[in-house]
């Protein structure tokens, strides 16, 4: 398994991307969109996140093992002027054939080490509450700092309360997988929970 920031997406990258993201909403993973989701708008979204990621607003992340693209998660950059410390964590995805691998565990501390490296000391993320994200999220040390009711629809349709959660990240946080046998949390990584 490999965690890699691509800097510039070609099309065959972000064709796997629309796959990993049609899979993930069909499996009701609340991603911002609806089921059924089309291939041409999974495609137009990832098209606009690549536009992002050269324009310098947004990291990709990726995850892949043989039998490809396996995970993604994204930090956005863009935020206000007076806010140059923080991102915000959006779409983590990790496909069914890896899931339970500690696999979502490596793609969130790949993107603490990111959001390190682009000089970012503060993260924020919201999830369905209650979900298995919300326990992971916790679990790996983010702060919850509140609910939502009624934030958002859930893909198959149906309002979900949404959870907040925020990372304040330390310069001397390696962002290792202590105990995994990682050796870089943007090189390959080794099993755990997540």
């Amino acid at each position: 398994m490999r965690i890699y920031a691509v800097p510039r997406p070609d099309d065959a990258l972000l064709a796997a991307l629309a796959e990993l993201l049609i899979l993930c909403v069909e499996g009701l993973a609340s991603l911002g969109f609806m089921r059924p989701l089309a291939p041409a708008r999974a495609e137009a979204f990832w098209r606009a996140v690549a536009a992002d990621v050269a324009a310098g607003t947004r990291l990709l992340l990726v995850a892949a093992d043989d039998a490809g693209v396996c995970g993604t998660v994204q930090l956005d950059l863009r935020m206000p002027e007076n806010q140059p410390h923080r991102a915000e964590l959006v779409k983590m995805m990790v496909h069914p054939r890896c899931r339970r691998q500690g696999l979502a565990t490596s793609l969130m501390r790949a993107a603490e080490a990111a959001a390190r490296g682009a000089g970012r000391s503060l993260l924020v993320l919201n999830t369905v509450s209650g979900s298995e994200a919300a326990i992971l999220y916790e679990r790996l040390g983010w702060v919850r700092m509140g609910e939502i009711p009624s934030f958002a629809l859930l893909p198959q349709g149906g309002l979900c309360a949404s959870t907040f959660f925020y990372r304040a990240l330390q310069a001397n946080d390696s962002g290792s997988l202590s105990g995994t046998g990682a050796r870089s949390p943007l090189g390959s990584s080794s099993s755990g929970s997540g």
